[in-house]
């Protein structure tokens, strides 16, 4: 399925302790995306949203029946940064 912007593949942040955690030692954020979409999908998409770059993508189906996908950032570009701007602090 071919998503049209970057906000039908991304749905919203998924914050917990765990993934603030994750931010803050590995570098990555985790979002709810929708089912369909694919790592390149993600990719793309967090790329185009945020004006960055992603080193890699994983994606689970979390216990709630979501997709979700822990987004890993490139060298040089801090999860911190990108969690301020979309109001995770």
């Amino acid at each position: 399925m071919v998503h049209s912007t970057p906000y039908d593949v991304i749905l919203h942040p998924f914050v917990t302790e765990k993934t603030m955690g994750s931010m803050e030692r590995d570098n990555k954020l985790e979002f709810v995306v929708r089912r369909t979409a694919t790592k390149p999908a993600i990719k793309k998409a967090v790329e185009e949203l945020f004006s960055t770059q992603v080193a890699s993508v994983n994606t689970k189906i979390g216990t709630d029946g979501q997709k979700h996908a822990v987004v890993r950032f490139a060298e040089g570009v801090k999860a911190e940064d990108i969690g301020t701007r979309i109001g995770i602090f």
